[in-house]
Parts: structure tokens; C-alpha cells; sequence
């Protein structure tokens, strides 16, 4: 059996490394915050609208969103049919999280992935959203 101290003691360590960790969290999701809205507005969004371009001129009829805090380029056919950029700062490390989402008759098909991870979102360019854009439209483009 455990002593009582040793639990008192061990569990007010564990609050107060939870607080200390809840502050650094909330530091790195503010940079990272900051860093996402000038990534979305500087790489994100203009690569979404190119490929939006090129894709309707090859007969893809797609739009480009840019709702609060992300990016989604999606089709004309179908609501159902997208793909999207968003931070998520509920993480640790936050990541910049991409999304798919496909119809396929009556199934819909989505999923997730990491496109980085961590606040240094400044590291990323347009080359990185181009590299994730091509890899995810293959779904929308191989019919």
C-alpha cells in the first residue's frame, strides 16, 4: 500500500506540471495562431485559387472558401466533395491539420491528416499547401 503523503505529494506534482504545461500549450498555440493567419493569407489561400483555376479549366468545377480560420477548395457538384486546411490548437503540438472529403454514390469518404506539426508554421510555403493539394485531389480528378 501506498503511503498517504507520497500520494498527496505526487498528485499536487502532477496539478502543478498540468498548469505549467496548460501555460506553455497556450504560448505555442498563440505564436503558431498568429503564424497560421499570415500562412493562410500569404501560401494557403493564393495556392487554393491556382489550383482552383487549373482545375476548372480542365473541366473540375471548383470553388475556393476561405471561412474563419481556414481554406477549403471545393466542388460545384457536390457539397460533399473537399478538401480544407485548419489549424488545430488543441493538440500538443498544434498541427495544421488537412481534410478530404469524397462521394462515392451513397458513401462519403473523409479523411484526416498532419500536414505539420508544431508552432513554427513560418517554416511552410506555398510549395508544401501545392504538395498537399496534389497529393489530395486525386479522388475528385481520376474519374
Amino acid at each position: 500500500m501506498i503511503e498517504m503523503g507520497d500520494v498527496t505529494k505526487r498528485v499536487r506534482q502532477a496539478i502543478e506540471r498540468a498548469r505549467r504545461d496548460a501555460g506553455v500549450r497556450r504560448k505555442e498555440a498563440d505564436r503558431a495562431t498568429a503564424l497560421y493567419g499570415e500562412f493562410l493569407e500569404g501560401s494557403a489561400a493564393p495556392v487554393f485559387r491556382q489550383v482552383a483555376a487549373v482545375l476548372r479549366a480542365e473541366g473540375y468545377p471548383f470553388q475556393v472558401f476561405t471561412p474563419a480560420g481556414s481554406v477549403r477548395l471545393a466542388s460545384d457538384r457536390s457539397g460533399e466533395d473537399f478538401v480544407e486546411l485548419e489549424l488545430d490548437t488543441t493538440r500538443h503540438p498544434v498541427a495544421l491539420i488537412g481534410r478530404t472529403s469524397y462521394a462515392r454514390g451513397r458513401r462519403t469518404m473523409s479523411h484526416e491528416r498532419v500536414v505539420h506539426e508544431g508552432p513554427d508554421l513560418d517554416r511552410l510555403g506555398p510549395d508544401d499547401v501545392l504538395a498537399f493539394l496534389l497529393d489530395e485531389i486525386t479522388p475528385f480528378v481520376e474519374r
